[in-house]
């Protein structure tokens, strides 16, 4: 094959011009943690990762017969960022009857996308809770980001109904199910339980076991009615926030007013879920008086048959005025949900070393945005405690810490030579933080923090001649990846290659069953590659090897065939004969006649 040379010459001045002031920017930035002086970076507002897990087998019928399970998992999705979030989707049988791989949150047309999805579900015969759980950890595996929080929320009767003539055991149920909780601890994913017992029949023990294994906790109920409530107070919960009670009502036909307090300026966003059997109509007015259309640049409004979400983006701090008008008699609730921009960070500490009989000074200070915050009367509207644990002993103490001025104050005296860790829980009515854990070791005299990022946490000294050692070894490590830069920017501009993977089911027209999700890494690919390659060379489906797939710009995939193939994007046949451009998180579906077999598509980065 010919090959198009390159003038190596050209394109090394054209990098290099690009990796000098690099590798100059690295080298400055280098010379501060040579020095021991390095600060933590501020981390973004936290985001989602979650995987929606719903059993659809028939015994839900009787568990959530006007499936509200659905409406609450929708106004789950509602009550996320408006971007940013990741959400999956598992709903499962004694098989994975659906999936969607985690979907980043871009728009509120995605957002749509998920809840038409969720609408979409089916029920089905048998029950495996292990399929289901394996399946949503698998999930979070192949798509979570480390920066995100991950989590699952379940919602089932928590009882297996396997089908005998599979010859599947409970034995091989349990032991699968062990294997998958395991390792959701192991990753750090909290499970979320919701038991549904509308029948009387929950299995209790095995949801409340996999929540607690796993750090999430475990909600039941004996009305699928109150599933809103429980989601959001899991949302809440997994973001450190609070579910603010603002009022219910008993609507007449005529507007009702009520009042919703945006405590300060540090707020992100403000949930206000309406939850309401009957339809619900809503005006709203900012502090200032002036009414605000809903919905509006600011002010984002989704509804379904059981609720209406009013998102209000960065609002003003005051009270906002809202007025609701529902069906007489109907009863209506009006909860609050505010997502913060707000960090709990300690204060250096006086000293570097501590031991029995010494006191332990604590200050700790709130950020926003990387900033601390100086308006006093933000931390005077807050308790804040010393939580300090013996860890030798396992007793806990809480110690109440002054907030008079724009700080958090207390201490501690280490009466014995243990094990001690210490924290600041700072908490008002509609969030809590919590700062790093501080650890002393009062039989040494050690300090240090968990996680090791923490703010302001004094570290040992680093003498002069380790520090310029490391500054040696840091400036060869920044000139070895200077150089790797320089050869693999080379090797790209000669074969370029591909980001991103693909998940790929395959429908059969014939029976209606769907193969499980399958994950394939694009970066083994170079220059193009085709659907059969991807199908790994399958000879019943060879039709698909018409179809190509050729790198984009800005990580985008192009795919291009030739006539006589269908594909289909959202709903509509895409011409690919002129090509088509696929970004992360579109799906797209091919169909094959030769074989009465559908490719379900999508790219995801």
């Amino acid at each position: 094959m010919l090959r198009t040379p390159i003038n190596i010459s050209k394109t090394a001045k054209n990098i290099l011009r690009h990796v000098v002031p690099l590798l100059l920017v690295l080298c400055i930035s280098a010379a501060p943690f040579a020095a021991g002086r390095a600060s933590a970076a501020s981390p973004a507002p936290s985001h989602i990762d979650a995987v929606l897990l719903i059993d659809v087998s028939n015994s839900m019928n009787k568990s959530d017969k006007n499936k509200i399970a659905n409406e609450a998992m929708k106004m789950f999705i509602d009550m996320l960022s408006a971007q940013g979030d990741k959400v999956g989707i598992v709903a499962y049988t004694d098989k994975v009857q659906r999936e969607k791989a985690l979907l980043q949150i871009g728009s509120a047309g995605d957002k749509q996308d998920l809840k038409d999805f969720i609408d979409g579900l089916d029920r089905g015969a048998y029950t495996d809770i292990a399929v289901g759980m394996e399946e949503a950890v698998k999930v979070l595996e192949n798509g979570s980001d480390p920066a995100h929080e991950p989590m699952i929320v379940m919602l089932a009767d928590g009882n297996n109904d396997l089908n005998e003539a599979t010859g599947r055991t409970q034995s091989q149920s349990d032991q699968e199910l062990d294997a998958a909780v395991a390792t959701a601890k192991q990753k750090g994913y909290p499970v979320y339980t919701i038991g549904l017992n509308a029948d009387g029949k929950l299995n209790k023990e095995i949801l409340a076991g996999l929540s607690n294994q796993t750090g999430g906790k475990a909600f039941t109920t004996d009305s699928a009615d109150d599933l809103p409530q429980i989601l959001s107070e899991i949302f809440a919960d997994h973001l450190k926030l609070k579910v603010v009670p603002v009022q219910s009502i008993t609507a007449n036909g005529s507007y009702q007013e009520v009042t919703v307090n945006v405590p300060n300026g540090s707020v992100l966003e403000a949930n206000i879920s309406i939850m309401s059997a009957q339809p619900v109509t809503a005006k709203l007015s900012d502090p200032s008086g002036k009414e605000v259309a809903i919905p509006s640049n600011d002010v984002l409004l989704s509804k379904s048959s059981s609720y209406s979400l009013i998102k209000l983006l960065s609002p003003e701090q005051g009270d906002w005025k809202l007025q609701v008008k529902g069906v007489p008699k109907d009863k209506i609730d009006i909860n609050l949900v505010f997502n913060y921009d707000l960090e709990l960070k300690l204060d250096a500490l006086s000293s570097k070393t501590y031991q029995k009989g010494d006191t332990v000074d604590i200050s700790s200070h709130l950020f926003s945005n990387g900033a601390q915050v100086t308006l006093s009367n933000l931390y005077q509207d807050m308790k804040a405690v010393l939580l300090a644990t013996d860890t030798d002993t396992g007793k806990v103490q809480e110690l109440p810490m002054d907030n008079t001025g724009a700080v958090f104050k207390g201490s501690f005296k280490i009466t014995e030579s243990h094990n001690y860790e210490l924290k600041v829980r700072a908490e008002e009515s509609s969030f809590y933080r919590e700062s790093d854990v501080l650890k002393i070791n009062a039989k040494t005299g050690a300090v240090a923090t968990s996680p090791a990022a923490g703010a302001g946490v004094s570290e040992p000294a680093q003498d002069k001649s380790s520090s310029k050692t490391l500054y040696y070894i840091i400036g060869g490590i920044v000139l070895v990846l200077a150089a790797a830069v320089v050869l693999w920017m080379l090797r790209k501009q000669s074969n370029r290659g591909f980001v991103g993977q693909m998940v790929v089911e395959v429908l059969d027209g014939n029976t209606g069953e769907k193969t499980y999700p399958q994950y394939k890494k694009l970066s083994a690919f170079r220059g193009k590659f085709t659907l059969h390659q991807l199908l790994q060379l399958a000879p019943e489906l060879k039709e698909s090897e018409k179809l190509v797939f050729t790198p984009g710009k800005n990580d985008r995939l192009m795919l291009r065939g030739s006539e006589g193939i269908s594909v289909e994007k959202s709903g509509r046949v895409a011409d690919v004969t002129r090509g088509l451009e696929l970004k992360s998180g579109d799906r797209i579906s091919v169909a094959l006649a030769t074989v009465d077999k559908t490719i379900l598509l999508e790219y995801l980065i």
